[in-house]
């Protein structure tokens, strides 16, 4: 992390803050205006950095990937890096009253930690996913575990046996550890998959109860058991918030803090969030789409929360094309909503030339399909009861053969 911040700092990409922050709502109104890397000098009397990766340009610095490049060369991934077990963590009493958690809006429920990386381990079987935990008192979170996802399947499994999960959590990682920690790898791949994307390897400690985690500014060892508590309303991608559910609760028995340690806070439904959910999606959907029809770059927008709406850039070859690109996409990304498909000169970073596409490309009769009654995303506002959704998909491409009526003049 430290490394990745003087980067930052070379390119000026970064805003050092040195007059004093709260983290009571000041320091995530101050993210919240920018996408600029911000290094708070004494947030409450500690370090840390907020919109670590809240672009696309410092997602290539930490990816070390050209960004015209990140969903092509992401897409070739063999998640075959290797991890090489440095030693083990020691461990302090755990206090996280000395870690600056930041209340980031007025009705969340609390402080919550929203950078840490969990990584578990049950059965011989590793994984690692971001999620968010309300501070409940000084060694206990409440973690916010999808239905179905890794984690909260590797915890089923561990109560089923009449036992814990053992996990650890770190803040203040590499970006690049965060990026594979945040992407559906094949189970157990998210450390070799961040090893590929640091060059190759990774060096990890392991812990007292056997999880192995690497290097970062705060590492937080403990278990998840059977308890659960109160955990929200806090807000989500969206930026609306998510209600009160009955979630497990982490204790932590352990922690370890680097010498003036940065704690690292990510903006619930900020830049950096909305990179972090959607980046990852991008090279799947590219693949997707590829076993269907020539595709260029696939690109889930920020106005689309990074999560909902994806624009595809492809090279038609037959008329169905874009179509059959639309049907690949969801299937792909199942929380997918809306899906506009344009041609190679149209821009799918660049919402105006998008909008251009839209508005002189699409005839509504002809080039919109409607799908209703389909799986959506649970964080979308507009989802039924049932779980049940609408999506659109949009073909604002050329029609094959009558290119020469949609070319836009050129000098």
């Amino acid at each position: 992390m430290r490394e990745f911040i003087e980067t930052m700092r070379n390119h000026g990409l970064l805003t050092d803050v040195h007059e004093p922050c709260s983290t009571d709502m000041q320091a995530a109104r101050m993210a919240g205006t920018t996408d600029r890397m911000l290094f708070f000098h004494n947030l409450d009397g500690a370090r840390a950095v907020m919109n670590v990766t809240a672009n696309r340009q410092a997602l290539s610095l930490a990816l070390g990937i050209d960004e015209r490049e990140i969903v092509r060369t992401l897409s070739g991934a063999t998640y075959q890096g290797t991890v090489v077990e440095d030693g083990r963590m020691t461990m302090k009493k755990p206090d996280l009253a000395k870690i600056p958690v930041i209340h980031h809006f007025p009705n969340d429920a609390g402080k919550y930690i929203t950078a840490g990386i969990v990584f578990a381990n049950y059965g011989g079987v590793g994984n690692a996913a971001i999620h968010r935990m309300l501070v409940l008192d000084d060694h206990r979170v409440a973690a916010r575990l999808v239905e179905g996802r890794h984690t909260h399947v590797m915890l089923g499994k561990a109560l089923a046996d009449g036992q814990h999960l053992p996990i650890a959590v770190t803040i203040g990682t590499h970006p690049a550890v965060t990026f594979a920690s945040c992407t559906r790898v094949p189970v157990g791949m998210e450390l070799p998959y961040a090893a590929e994307l640091l060059g190759g390897e990774i060096a990890v400690k392991r812990c007292r109860n056997g999880v192995l985690v690497p290097d970062a500014e705060i590492v937080l060892e403990g278990y998840i058991g059977a308890d659960r508590t109160d955990e929200g309303p806090f807000v989500d991608i969206t930026g609306t918030y998510d209600p009160v559910r009955r979630e497990p609760v982490i204790e932590f028995t352990g922690m370890h803090l680097k010498r003036d340690f940065i704690y690292h806070g990510i903006l619930p439904g900020g830049n950096e969030h909305k990179v972090l959910m959607g980046a990852p999606f991008e090279p799947k959907i590219y693949l997707a789409v590829a076993g269907v029809t020539q595709v260029r770059n696939v690109v889930l927008t920020r106005g689309g929360c990074g999560y909902l709406h994806a624009v595809i850039q492809i090279k038609k070859s037959t008329q169905g094309d874009a179509k059959n690109a639309i049907m690949a996409a969801f299937a792909a990304h199942t929380s997918l909503k809306h899906v506009v498909v344009v041609d190679e000169d149209i821009n799918p970073e660049d919402p105006q030339d998008v909008e251009y596409a839209i508005a002189t490309r699409v005839s509504g009769d002809r080039d919109v399909m409607v799908i209703s009654g389909v799986r959506g995303s649970s964080l979308d506002p507009c989802q039924l009861e049932d779980g049940t959704n609408v999506k659109v998909g949009v073909d604002a491409t050329m029609v094959l053969g009558r290119e020469d009526d949609f070319r836009r003049a050129t000098w």
